[in-house]
């Protein structure tokens, strides 16, 4: 049955870059925006923003709404999102990234959102911090937890944490990122072309920040004379790594490629890897065993699994769009 599409749905996120809960917040606003009337908040600007902008979905930028610890504009970010609430008047709160999610949990609480909704892209407290800051971050997530009406877990591993935290395991679904198995591959040509012909590349595709480890990769090929490495993507930690690459005088054997999406580089590699110290539910690993890539991985979050599954149809996107859409009515 047709959902009348005057029912509002609300997602918001932190940022706006290019990363697995930005793509799950386009892949759900555009795949339900004719069952919903669909919109989004977001932080700072990016891919995001100017992809839902191309589809013509009405964005809400919360100029104060940042990853970093800032008392000033969490507080600012919290009215800024209170006064959204009260003037939109969403059906449906749906809250993804953990800064977003618990200053807009609070935030939709004070409005009165009907639907609290909080998606968490793998427990944000397996970053790698010191005992502290995991133990508050914990608790924030908790806290998150707790104001909001229905949680989704992206993996098995996530919902099993759920399930042992107080008052929290029992409004909790698991429901996998899902992705369309009929993406088309390029040629990887910009890859290939940047090494010697015939050699064996190891790949990986990412932000580059210090939880998804690329400097391991960077480490092995110092060690290994015939490891040749590329690194897909961009993010805070691309100068750090640059600079490690060129004191291990590896520029010959390990290229930074910048942000370019899976399907025009993955025919490039020989192996995938992904070398994360955390992970949700992560998109590249689905497009890497769609591609028939080997894969070495951390087996942390729900890496292993998609790595175990026989099965791929619970990882398909209209698996995804329609389990979600299912919470909505």
């Amino acid at each position: 049955m047709k959902i009348p599409a005057d029912k509002k749905i609300l997602f918001v996120i932190t940022k706006s870059n290019w990363g697995g809960a930005q793509r799950y917040v386009f892949d759900l606003a555009t795949a339900l925006r004719d069952d919903f009337d669909v919109r989004v908040a977001f932080g700072q600007e990016g891919l995001l923003a100017k992809k839902l902008s191309e589809t013509h979905i009405q964005t809400f930028p919360i100029g104060a709404l940042q990853r970093d610890v800032s008392i000033s504009n969490d507080v600012k970010s919290f009215f800024e999102l209170l006064r959204l609430f009260r003037i939109e008047k969403p059906d449906v709160v749906h809250l993804n990234s953990s800064k977003a999610a618990g200053i807009g949990a609070l935030a939709a609480r004070f409005a009165g959102v009907p639907q609290i909704i909080f998606t968490a892209h793998g427990w944000p407290f397996w970053e790698q911090r010191n005992s502290v800051s995991r133990g508050l971050i914990y608790i924030f997530s908790w806290l998150t937890a707790l104001l909001s009406h229905t949680i989704i877990v992206v993996s098995d591993y996530d919902l099993k944490v759920a399930q042992k935290m107080p008052l929290v395991g029992h409004k909790t679904v698991r429901i996998y990122n899902g992705i369309d198995f009929n993406f088309p591959l390029g040629s990887a040509d910009v890859v290939r072309h940047s090494f010697p012909k015939g050699v064996h590349i190891t790949g990986t595709i990412g932000e580059l920040n210090k939880n998804k480890n690329q400097i391991a990769l960077i480490e092995q090929a110092k060690n290994d004379s015939n490891m040749y490495v590329a690194i897909v993507g961009d993010g805070e930690n691309r100068l750090y790594l640059k600079k490690k690459i060129e004191e291990y005088n590896l520029s010959a054997r390990v290229k930074l490629f910048g942000f370019m999406p899976a399907s025009e580089v993955l025919r490039g590699f020989d192996v995938f890897a992904l070398p994360s110290f955390k992970e949700g539910l992560p998109y590249v690993l689905l497009e890497a065993k769609a591609a028939g890539l080997p894969i070495v991985a951390t087996r942390v979050g729900g890496v292993g699994e998609i790595l175990d599954a026989k099965n791929m149809e619970e990882f398909s996107l209209e698996h995804m769009v329609q389990k979600t859409a299912a919470l909505y009515r």
